[in-house]
């Protein structure tokens, strides 16, 4: 079985949402199905339905977390010493050829992967198009709208 790299930021934010689901979460849902049986017929009693159906949902969220990062492999990007090449971890700053819009990146395990916080899947198009490449260098990739060129503008680790 292969391991899925994690860097070592990400790591820990998985380890503290699993630390807050087991120690606050769960003893909050237990509590309020507690609560709920407590109003007496179950079958129609909405709150037990909604607490167990949550309770269902965070150790699901649980045991997806702890089997991941069972098998993870922490790589700490502080470490690497890639020089101007783009690896895993890789924090990079891009220009669209055609609008001239600068975008910034990191290069992540797919388990720490968030778009929103500018995270890229380490198997996502964009980033298997960046790995080897060097700051100043042009590329192109196919995105889900089609063919997209950028410049590297900067490529640095955290």
């Amino acid at each position: 079985m292969s391991r899925a790299p994690i860097t070592k930021a990400g790591s820990e934010r998985l380890r503290a949402e699993l630390e807050r689901l087991k120690s606050v979460e769960r003893p909050k849902i237990i509590a309020a199905i507690a609560e709920a049986r407590a109003h007496g017929d179950l079958k129609e009693n909405a709150e037990y339905h909604a607490a167990r159906e949550q309770q269902s949902f965070i150790e699901g969220r649980i045991k997806e977390l702890e089997a991941a990062l069972s098998t993870a492999e922490v790589i700490d990007v502080s470490r690497l010493n890639p020089g101007t090449k783009i690896v895993f971890g890789a924090i990079v700053e891009l220009e669209d050829e055609e609008s001239g819009e600068a975008v910034k990146y990191q290069i992540v395990g797919d388990l720490e992967a968030d778009i929103k916080q500018a995270l890229i899947a380490v198997s996502s198009p964009i980033a298997r198009a960046l790995i080897g490449k060097s700051e100043g260098d042009s590329f192109e990739f196919t995105a889900p709208n089609g063919v997209k060129r950028y410049e590297i503008t900067g490529v640095s680790y955290e």
